[in-house]
């Protein structure tokens, strides 16, 4: 299975980033000693929070062979996947839907609003880093992704407590 160095990856979005240099600012977010989320359907292993900048966030996500998220929209978010391991379908539009195959190096862009959906092939993990990017719809509601993650458990009536894992170590 071909696999993409993350590192380099992050280096290369930091850079793309463009944050404005001052001294509070963070520039380099280590893959090691995340903050994961295990959902029903997938894990999101949370690297650069939503607090940390002023228009994105990162995550790893990882998906179970054969699993994935259901259909669902990001009313305040663009997506861009960019996929590390595994293969499987992504499945665009809720109407009309189109499956598209996914494989290590393929870059994903969901605008604003489109109905998504990436499930994992039989027996494979997929594994892809995922940034959301804001732009001016930003929620303020939900200035951390802790606290969209306790209203998405809200609304889809799952428990906080075991969704949160806590730290972790990436390899």
């Amino acid at each position: 299975m071909k696999k993409v160095n993350l590192s380099c990856l992050l280096l290369v979005m930091v850079t793309m980033a463009g944050w404005t240099q001052d001294t509070e600012t963070q520039y380099v977010f280590k893959t090691t000693n995340l903050t994961r989320y295990r959902f029903p359907t997938h894990i999101n292993d949370l690297v650069m929070d939503r607090s940390e900048a002023r228009f994105s966030e990162l995550f790893i996500v990882v998906i179970e062979p054969g699993k994935g998220p259901p259909l669902h929209r990001h009313n305040d978010t663009e997506q861009i996947f960019y996929l590390l391991e595994g293969s499987g379908t992504l499945t665009i539009g809720k109407e009309s839907p189109r499956d598209m195959r996914v494989s290590p190096g393929d870059v994903v862009r969901i605008p604003v609003g489109d109905w998504h959906a990436v499930k994992a092939d039989q027996g494979t993990w997929i594994k892809y880093l995922a940034i959301d990017c804001f732009g001016s719809i930003r929620n303020e509601d939900e200035p951390t992704w802790d606290s969209h993650v306790r209203v998405l458990c809200k609304e889809q009536n799952w428990d906080y407590n075991k969704v949160l894992v806590g730290k972790v170590k990436e390899d």
